[in-house]
């Protein structure tokens, strides 16, 4: 007669490596004995001195996501390869590990999402708040229409200086940030007006209406995107920022980052 660990050992069976998620001590220390598999901790921070780790700077409460985006950084990372048989230790209804499932280190389904949380100057909190307004933007519209947007996150005095104002700059002398409910609300309404929004490291709204100037040379971007988006890979190729672009003509959310296109989704589907 099977037990449990014998079907918890089938999903686990012929793994090169298993994911820990948030582990504690204890636990760590039992999964080092583990023969033959590598060990990845994966973790706001590296309590338990692991060699391998994979930073999670954000908090995702669907664990769906949370073992994508360990899945996306042990890639971005090094520490499995393409293909690699992965288990997957996460906690789900409690603070400790409880849950154990199986998945494949897949390249094709490398969406970016690690290096632009994990890799970026802005606070990793500060582009999700952005990204989460590109995205209710690209669902709702601006009164039930079709929008286009282009957040500059990151690096805001460089911004600043390659970039001209195009009309009033209504945040000139404010101190407000995004997440805040009442400012995400200000953003969807002057989203509607030409110009990209700058914001700082910190999430401090430095600008709307901002006219961006960097050369266009050299940028290379996926054929058919328009003009704001070479804007956005310009800025993000000569600054330490990255750029969440909505577009109007397609509905997608994009990235850029480094003057290249990292992150594309459908709004609809995140």
């Amino acid at each position: 007669m099977a037990r449990p660990p014998d079907l918890v050992g089938d999903i686990l069976e012929g793994i090169d490596a298993l994911l820990l998620f948030s582990p504690s001590g204890a636990y760590f220390e039992r999964a080092e004995e583990l023969e033959d598999t590598a060990i990845v901790v994966v973790a706001t921070e590296n309590a338990v001195g692991a060699d391998a780790f994979v930073e999670l700077p954000l908090t995702f409460d669907d664990v769906r996501e949370r073992i994508r985006f360990g899945v996306e950084g042990a890639l971005s990372e090094g520490l499995v390869v393409d293909g690699d048989e992965l288990g997957c230790a996460v906690p789900l209804f409690g603070d400790d590990i409880d849950t154990v499932t199986r998945t494949k280190a897949d390249e094709s389904r490398h969406s970016g999402v690690y290096d632009l949380f994990a890799n970026s100057r802005g606070e990793p909190g500060v582009i999700r708040d952005v990204f989460e307004v590109a995205i209710e933007l690209g669902k709702k519209g601006q009164k039930g229409k079709p929008v286009g947007a282009l957040f500059v996150v990151g690096d805001a005095g460089k911004v600043m200086n390659k970039s001209r104002p195009l009309s009033y700059n209504p945040f000139e002398k404010s101190h407000v940030h995004v997440g805040d409910p009442i400012v995400n609300v200000m953003l969807k309404e002057f989203s509607r007006l030409d110009g990209a929004f700058v914001i700082s490291d910190s999430g401090k709204i430095v600008s709307a209406y901002r006219y961006l100037e960097p050369s266009a040379e050299g940028t290379d971007i996926p054929k058919g995107l328009g003009a704001r988006h070479m804007a956005a890979g310009a800025i993000t190729r000569d600054t330490n920022s990255v750029a969440i672009v909505l577009s109007e003509s397609d509905g997608l959310v994009r990235a850029f980052k480094g003057g290249e296109l990292v992150l594309e989704l459908d709004p609809e589907e995140y």
